[in-house]
């Protein structure tokens, strides 16, 4: 079964690279755009601003999760300081 996953795995990889276009472009306009006019600095802005919306999930995602990473140790942490509660009652 190993096996099969494996060389399933190696054709979807092999047939993915056979498929791939060999000089990819993000579209017809931008391409124009920067072969007009070197010093047009609108297809650089259109790039970072793609970037920008792309990196927006991750970094909202990560602060969120960080957040509570940071949260669950601090309530960890107090937690391991705080006296029991049947060692403060009487036996």
């Amino acid at each position: 079964m190993r096996r099969f996953i494996l060389l399933l795995l190696f054709a979807c990889v092999f047939g993915s690279l056979v498929a791939a276009p060999s000089v990819a472009t993000a579209c017809p306009n931008c391409k124009t755009a920067i072969e007009s006019d070197p010093n047009n600095k609108q297809p650089k802005a259109y790039m970072y601003s793609i970037l920008f919306m792309l990196s927006m999930p991750a970094i909202l995602f990560g602060s969120f999760g960080y957040g509570l990473y940071r949260l669950s140790k601090k309530n960890a942490a107090l937690q391991s300081l705080a006296p029991l509660e049947d060692e403060q009652s009487p036996a």
